[in-house]
């Protein structure tokens, strides 16, 4: 879209766009873009959220007031996330909590994403599509990677045009994604709310990526930093975390 963006803009029309992956759009410098932290799939970032998305909306409308570009603004907020509460229903599939050795982690994500296909393939086929996928790995294959950031050695980035963060962002939007799509097929009609408060407070993967920000935030690859500080862990999660650690 932003090499798009600079084709249009030279008809005469000016343009703005939504960055779900911030890096990439550093590189395009496309004439006006606004960086959204939301999971892929979501670039107004949450469904049934209308102020919310509308303020993302206006934020996005707003890049058409500065004077000149390139523009690339961060949105200051994350999507709505429930506080900590309650979890209203019961997942069939019960997880136990991985050792924090990063071969452990591996294994207790494969079992979990085991335990999930049946729900995922029942999600695929009702919708007829996923948004899985945008890595190119398998789930096996994104877990291994992705656990390998909390040890001392992580995995190179399996496609040698990409950073480690573009990489490893891929990477957690493949495996949120299987998540999600997989609980949502569950019966109970769950809302995105209660589906958010599973994948964080109840899933081996949702440990394994607290894990992953830390190691991002120590880590002296400038790709990682910014998902450790911006993208991977909404900020309403990392707040109601921090107040349940509280309560400990």
């Amino acid at each position: 879209m932003g090499a798009l963006g600079h084709f249009i803009e030279r008809e005469g029309i000016p343009t703005a766009q939504i960055s779900l992956i911030r890096e990439q759009t550093a590189a395009i410098k496309p004439p006006r873009a606004l960086w959204v932290p939301f999971m892929l799939g979501r670039p107004f970032g949450a469904p049934n959220a209308p102020d919310f998305q509308r303020k993302v909306l206006r934020a996005l409308l707003a890049l058409f007031d500065r004077p000149s570009g390139p523009v690339l603004e961060d949105f200051p907020e994350d999507a709505p996330v429930d506080a900590v509460g309650e979890t209203t229903f019961a997942c069939p599939v019960s997880f136990a909590q991985p050792d924090t050795d990063s071969d452990d982690s591996v294994q207790a994500m494969r079992r979990e994403i085991a335990q999930l296909a049946p729900w995922y393939e029942l999600a695929r086929k009702r919708r007829g599509r996923t948004t899985v996928g945008v890595s190119g790995l398998t789930m096996e294959q994104a877990a291994n990677f992705a656990a390998s950031f909390t040890g001392d050695a992580p995995a190179s980035a399996y496609d040698a045009s990409l950073s480690a963060g573009v990489a490893l962002k891929r990477v957690c939007d493949d495996l949120k994604a299987y998540h999600y799509e997989a609980v949502a097929a569950q019966p109970g009609n769950l809302s995105s709310r209660e589906i958010d408060r599973w994948f964080w407070f109840e899933t081996i993967t949702g440990k394994v990526f607290l894990e992953i920000q830390q190691a991002c935030l120590r880590s002296d690859d400038k790709s990682l930093q910014p998902l450790g500080k911006l993208s991977l862990v909404p900020r309403a999660i990392a707040h109601a975390l921090a107040e349940k650690a509280k309560q400990i």
